[in-house]
């Protein structure tokens, strides 16, 4: 490219400019609404998802093959919000069940039910569908947070999982904070932090 000759336009996929560098002029594959139902199945069966992350990956799809081919958009767009419901009418898409595996997976983390919800939320979940999510652990744990505590602490080494036991004293108010910066309530934190050594 000669000196101060503008640079092409960025907007079209990575993949496109890939192939413009190897000498392969070859624009990214065309999509059709009729290709829409495909490509999301191809999607959901690699990556769980909720409906706000598969929409996203869609229209990044749509967006990328309309500039790269100057289609209309519109009946992509209607097509995909169609894909969309006939996936959760099918059952292959479902934010509850997205919601319920993502909280059991982060219980089972020691995360606490604060963070779980914030967690789901960042990935499109409803504010009730994700608190109906965090409830239905106490169906497998007599005390889900209190026993997602446990395993933070385990994890973290705090309190009575310190290795050194005249640390515990010292380290109580800096485990605490630790705790409560994980989401958990005061009465949970201290119940695990001055807890005896076999929790």
């Amino acid at each position: 490219m000669m000196r101060g000759a503008s640079r092409p336009h960025l907007g079209i996929a990575h993949g496109f400019w890939h192939h413009v560098r190897m000498g392969h002029l070859r624009p990214p594959r065309r999509l059709t609404p009729a290709d829409l139902k495909g490509a999301a199945l191809d999607y959901l069966d690699r990556f769980a998802a909720t409906r706000a992350r598969l929409r996203q990956v869609m229209l990044r799809k749509i967006r990328t093959s309309v500039r790269a081919h100057g289609d209309d958009p519109a009946p992509m767009l209607a097509a995909l919000e169609e894909c969309i419901q006939w996936l959760e009418a099918s059952g292959f898409l479902s934010d509850r069940a997205y919601a319920e595996a993502k909280a059991r997976t982060l219980s089972a983390r020691g995360t606490s039910r604060a963070h779980i919800i914030a967690k789901l939320a960042s990935k499109g979940v409803e504010a009730e569908t994700a608190r109906a999510a965090v409830d239905r652990l106490s169906t497998e744990y007599e005390e889900p947070e209190l026993e997602a505590a446990r395993r933070y602490a385990r994890r973290r080494r705090l309190g009575p999982y310190r290795s050194a036991d005249d640390a515990r004293a010292e380290c109580r108010d800096k485990d605490l904070a630790a705790m409560a910066r994980a989401g958990f309530a005061g009465r949970v934190a201290r119940q695990i932090i001055d807890a005896e050594k076999e929790v």
